[in-house]
């Protein structure tokens, strides 16, 4: 018998016209209330960087979230949290919103069951003993193993961020040495059962719980208004010079290009693609707000006759969903920032926090 989640695969395109329609079954694939609520804001929010079908890598090196393993493992409140709270120092936005995003508990509530749709099998029989491993053992085995993938702490590097506050708060040690032991197969996480051992994972996972313990204490940011966040003024410098060397979407437009008219005093606005929550965290100095998955709100304060500046963190992912829309809504002066918000920060360019630009 065919699982359910291989029936929503092949039926990936008629699922997405019926999740557009509202309509509960096309092609044989029943959506429940909450899965087709679900399935609407992951299509909106979350497939541009997970995929379309939970494949994962789109953009900026995203989880296979539909991977089984992944699935069998992880609980509903462990989806929940990473939805609502995001993963900080990752490109993983807070879609929560009591951290700004745009998404109330039972909003992420139908995306979990969303999730669900794909799981094939039962949940994992988990180990979940209590910890035996040495974390000083354990740094020794991650620097070897692990750094180059996840980050010398965790974090920063070009797979799965696990050394964050946000994720070992809410993984078990159960969940942990089931994904080290086993990897995820389809992806590039082996598995360690091998060639670690027993001790050696208990090490590792010892080692992230260290870092959890170090995160404790450290201060949390405000609530955050809800959205959507007024827009600020547009454009910058609106009596200044037009712009020379943008480049029109799809094409992008690199950092030093933008830096230089901005310091010029040129005429434009830039705008941060990335949900809302992660402008509240950190924008670039000057940028408003205007979410890709819903700019609706802002189009009619938005000047045609300036250039847009659209960037995210992706590096052009959201941006480029962002300009996408805004082209088809009539504005045709709209590029992209090429390599996004890192490579801006990495260049020591202005940046700044809050509400206000």
């Amino acid at each position: 018998m065919r699982s359910r989640y291989r029936r929503f695969l092949e039926c990936a395109a008629v699922v997405a016209a019926c999740v557009a329609s509202g309509t509960l079954e096309c092609g044989g694939v029943q959506l429940t209330e909450p899965e087709r609520r679900g399935a609407q804001s992951y299509e909106r929010m979350c497939a541009v960087c997970h995929g379309a079908n939970g494949e994962g890598y789109a953009a900026d090196q995203a989880p296979m979230l539909a991977n089984q393993r992944f699935l069998a493992s992880a609980t509903d409140d462990f989806l929940r949290s990473a939805i609502e709270g995001g993963r900080g120092g990752t490109t993983m936005s807070a879609w929560g919103r009591l951290r700004g995003g745009p998404l109330v508990r039972g909003d992420a509530a139908s995306v979990v069951a969303y999730l669900r749709a794909w799981q094939d099998g039962p949940r994992a029989s988990l180990d979940e003993r209590p910890l035996g491993g040495d974390a000083k053992r354990g740094a020794d085995v991650f620097a070897r193993e692990c750094a180059a993938c996840h980050g010398a702490s965790g974090t920063g590097g070009p797979n799965v961020g696990i050394g964050g506050r946000e994720l070992l708060s809410s993984a078990s040690n159960g969940f942990l040495r089931y994904a080290i032991r086993g990897g995820r197969p389809g992806t590039l996480m082996p598995a360690f059962e091998k060639k670690l051992g027993d001790a050696g994972i208990e090490d590792v996972v010892a080692l992230l719980r260290s870092w959890q313990a170090q995160s404790v204490g450290k201060a949390a940011m405000p609530p955050p208004k809800p959205p959507p966040i007024p827009l600020g003024p547009v454009p910058l410098n609106p009596l200044g010079p037009e712009p020379i060397g943008f480049n029109a979407a799809p094409g992008t437009t690199k950092i030093e290009v933008v830096k230089g008219q901005l310091d010029r005093g040129a005429r434009m606005a830039i705008l941060d693609a990335r949900a809302s929550s992660d402008y509240l965290n950190e924008h670039i100095a000057g940028a408003v707000s205007v979410p890709f998955y819903d700019p609706e709100p802002y189009v009619a304060q938005l000047p045609k006759q300036s250039w847009l500046v659209c960037y995210c963190a992706c590096p052009h992912a959201e941006s480029g969903q962002l300009a996408q829309k805004l082209m088809a809504k009539g504005f045709s002066k709209v590029t992209i920032l090429d390599e996004g918000l890192g490579v801006w920060k990495a260049r020591k360019h202005g940046t700044h926090a809050g509400v206000d630009p």
